[in-house]
Parts: structure tokens; C-alpha cells; sequence
């Protein structure tokens, strides 16, 4: 009887979390919108593309909500589509999930992916990597463990017992990390945590966490450095408690279903913007310096601790 109560009390808890923050997403936000996501576009069955095509099927993962991808993402995608001469379609999902499946069945031509199930689903779902921004001068990045401004807590250590927010399963900053800091101590999730929730994007983990909803989170850094400088009200009521070690920064990369020549002509452009006005401006809105030519390596990191967490888990 004591663990059903808890699995529903956990429910319970689930629920209300994302009721608090959709309520805030609505009303907090002037511009806040409900999104939903069954309302989203079909896509067609897998097909390969000629180098005629006119229509260009693109995806951005759900690493901040889906309102802020479409506004942040639009100027970049319709740049690409204008110098193609196609027609750029952005297809979104609520999870990263959701967006390797479509990616496997060759329904999505392009996208910007995070960085775990890149380095962990490439060979999969086929994802062929084809750049990776450049973040001031870098292209690394970090996940960045957030709490409270006003909370006691200093360390991970601290919040063992507490409510810990996730932002997807496949998430390499917003769940692989905290798991891989929790296997290096001897724990896990269930075991480290009173309660934990999925948010589904990392502004939601860090507004959950400066409303109080949970003790902590693990976000992308790129996306809190983003609104600390753009939207410093969303990030002024947490601060940063932990920093994990680097890793390459989410790729931009293609479907192996993609025409060959589409690829590279996709490569040329996005290669060329910081060096062209209209192009550079819209890299600037994004806080991205320009995109280069990707490593492996970058990955591999991710990769160690993905086969860490899983040998734990047997």
C-alpha cells in the first residue's frame, strides 16, 4: 500500500508541476502561448530527395520551449530556405524521442539536435553531423546544476532527499550528466532523490526552479548564458551551484536520406552566414559566433558517460 500511495502522491506531484508552470507560461510571459502538441504537422512517408526539391523539412529539439524555438529558430531556417530557393518546413516534437524516430524513418531532412542523442542514436537513426555553432569563441559547452537563489543548497551533495528537476530522458545536459554525477557517488535517481520531474525544455527547469516548484535542475549552460544576457528576469531568482566538464556543442545535422548535393549545399550556407550582413545578424541573435567544421572527439565524452550509466543500471 505504501508504494502505491507514493507512486500516486508522485503522479499527483507530476501533475501539478506542469499545471504551476503552464499557468506560469501563460500568464507570467505576456507572450506566453499554449502549445499543443498533438496539433503538430504530419509528415510524409521516407523518400529520397533530388536536388530539385523545394521544400525542406527541418527540426529543432525541444531544448527550449517551443514558443522561444519558433521565434529564435524562424530567421536562421528562412535564411537557409532563401539561399536554397526551397522551402523551409520546421517540424516540432515535445521530446528529443519523438524527433529520432522521425529522423529514422527519413521524415525530417535537417535539424538541430542535442548533443546526447547525437553522440549516442547516430548510428541508429541515422544522423550525419554537419556543423556545430561556435558559442564565443568555442564550441563546447557545459551543463550547469541550478538551484535557488534563496535555497541553502551549495553542493549535489546537498540535495539528496530533495525534488529534482530532468529536462528529457535523452537529454545530455539535462539528465545524462546529473545521472553520470549520481553514478560516480554510488547512486541513482530513485534512490539520490525525494521525488524527480521532466520538464521538457530548459527554460521550464529554470523557471521551476526560481518559482520554488523544485530544490534543483540540470540545464544546457548555452541556453541559461542565452537568457541571463536576453531575459535576465527568467534566470535572476537561481544561481549556479555546479559546472560539469565540457562537451561538444548540439550539431546541426542531416538525414542520411538527404541527396548528397543538398547536403553540401546546406553545409556552404550555414558555413558562410557569419560573413555575410544578413547572416551575421541573425548568428548574433543566437549568441552563436558562426558554425565550423565538427569533430567526433568533441562527443565522445558523452558517449563514456552514457556506458557508465548504463553498465550501473543492469
Amino acid at each position: 500500500m505504501t508504494e502505491i500511495k507514493r507512486g500516486k502522491d508522485h503522479w499527483l506531484f507530476t501533475l501539478l508541476i506542469g499545471f504551476l508552470l503552464s499557468l506560469w507560461g501563460c500568464f507570467g510571459d505576456p507572450e506566453g502561448v499554449v502549445v499543443d502538441f498533438n496539433k503538430t504537422k504530419p509528415v510524409e512517408r521516407p523518400r529520397e530527395m533530388s536536388v530539385d526539391t523545394k521544400r525542406i523539412r527541418v527540426a529543432v529539439g525541444a531544448m527550449i520551449s517551443p514558443k522561444e524555438t519558433f521565434a529564435y529558430y524562424q530567421s536562421l531556417l528562412d535564411y537557409i530556405g532563401g539561399k536554397l530557393d526551397a522551402e523551409v518546413e520546421l517540424i516540432q516534437r515535445k521530446t528529443y524521442e519523438e524527433i529520432n524516430e522521425l529522423f529514422g524513418k527519413g521524415q525530417i531532412d535537417l535539424a538541430f539536435i542535442c548533443s546526447g542523442p547525437y553522440a549516442t542514436g547516430k548510428d541508429i537513426y541515422g544522423f550525419e553531423i554537419l556543423a556545430t555553432p561556435q558559442v564565443r569563441g568555442s564550441p563546447f559547452y557545459q551543463s550547469y546544476l541550478i538551484v535557488n537563489k534563496a535555497s541553502p543548497f551549495h553542493t549535489f551533495e546537498d540535495l539528496k532527499g530533495k525534488v529534482f528537476a530532468f529536462t528529457d530522458p535523452n537529454s545530455n545536459t539535462g539528465w545524462l550528466v546529473p545521472v553520470y554525477w549520481l553514478a560516480q557517488m554510488g547512486e541513482r535517481p530513485e534512490t539520490f532523490f525525494d521525488r524527480t520531474i521532466y520538464t521538457y525544455s530548459h527554460d521550464n527547469s529554470i523557471l521551476a526552479v526560481g518559482r520554488g516548484l523544485v530544490d534543483g535542475a540540470a540545464i544546457d549552460g548555452l541556453i541559461w548564458e542565452y537568457y541571463h544576457k536576453r531575459r535576465p528576469s527568467l534566470t535572476e531568482q537561481a544561481r549556479i551551484i555546479k559546472k560539469s566538464e565540457t562537451y561538444g556543442i548540439p550539431p546541426l545535422v542531416v538525414s542520411r536520406h538527404l541527396n548528397q548535393q543538398l547536403k553540401d549545399q546546406i553545409r556552404d550556407v550555414v558555413f558562410q552566414m557569419h560573413l555575410e550582413p544578413e547572416g551575421k545578424e541573425i548568428l548574433e541573435e543566437l549568441l552563436i559566433d558562426r558554425f565550423i567544421v565538427p569533430k567526433q572527439n568533441w562527443y565522445s565524452g558523452i558517449v563514456e558517460m552514457a556506458q557508465r550509466v548504463s553498465r550501473d543500471e543492469k
